[in-house]
């Protein structure tokens, strides 16, 4: 699987349009990616043991999509192989009193994971140059001194994310990010599934279909996040999203090839502790039971 077809080329500019949300790479059908998915999947775990042991790298994944892109979906397939004393998912909602009485990193900052650790989040800081782009109003809601309300708001937010993730990858957090390339197309059949299964009835919001209808907007706010946040230390993966099965297997895999280029390793113990180890082992041999 071919990542660099799925990445944002840092410094490049972003048009979704040139994106497939179809695309399946070199797969010939579902069960092949199935399996693809599995072993990576064993692979992730393997991995993660490892992370925890070395204690020195954090782990941070980005989800970011339009509405019944598959979010949910990968967290659910793509993680269901990982220690969950290991990981930890955060989904982000509409801020609390309390968090606008902070800045917008302020949450987020909040549940950033530990070394040794997967962290998740499921939509993130990046809705601060997303849905409230597309809905000023809720700007407007952030207790932000009027002279800082300005048309550079989105370019000096860019900068700050930026320079956050710098700050984070040089402190041995290494920052995943993806965006799920749904279709509108897509969108509609899998919204109409929402309303029409019993099962998934609660899965549906009227409100969804009033942000449908702000959809170009949306894709013009994506276009111009992806583009200026796409970098070098924290690059954008653009995840074909009409076939989840294939965007499973696309985020596992690239998760795996990220960590395999970690120089981790597990502890090596002191001669002492070797040696505390075997009278242990003797101890334990003489023991009955």
């Amino acid at each position: 699987m071919d990542i660099r077809k799925m990445t944002a080329r840092p410094g490049g500019k972003v048009k979704l349009g040139r994106f497939d949300p179809a695309y399946t790479g070199k797969f010939k059908g579902k069960k092949n990616a199935q399996k693809k998915l599995a072993i990576d999947i064993q692979k992730m775990f393997d991995l993660q043991d490892m992370l925890y042991a070395y204690d020195k790298y954090s782990v941070l994944i980005i989800l970011q999509a339009m509405d019944a892109a598959g979010k949910d979906s990968v967290i659910k397939h793509v993680m269901s192989g990982l220690n969950p004393q290991g990981c930890k998912v955060v989904s982000f909602k509409e801020p609390s009193a309390n968090e606008l009485d902070h800045d917008y990193l302020w949450r987020c900052m909040r549940s950033l994971p530990e070394r040794g650790r997967i962290g998740i989040f499921n939509r993130s800081y990046y809705e601060e140059a997303l849905v409230v782009r597309v809905h000023p109003e809720i700007l407007k809601a952030q207790k932000i001194p009027p002279e800082l309300e300005k048309k550079s708001i989105w370019k000096e937010r860019f900068e700050d994310i930026n320079n956050f993730e710098k700050y984070l990858t040089r402190n041995g957090t290494v920052i995943l990010k993806f965006f799920l390339n749904v279709s509108k197309e897509e969108q509609k059949k899998r919204f109409l599934s929402r309303i029409d299964n019993a099962s998934k009835n609660w899965k549906f919001s009227h409100a969804d279909v009033k942000e449908r209808m702000l959809w170009d907007r949306y894709i013009e706010a994506y276009e111009d996040m992806l583009t200026h946040t796409s970098t070098g230390h924290a690059p954008w993966h653009i995840i074909p999203a009409d076939h989840k099965w294939f965007t499973r297997a696309a985020v596992a895999h690239t998760i795996v090839s990220r960590l395999k280029k970690l120089k981790m390793r597990y502890p090596v113990v002191s001669k002492r502790k070797k040696e505390e180890l075997q009278k242990a082992k003797r101890i334990l041999q003489r023991q009955k039971g």
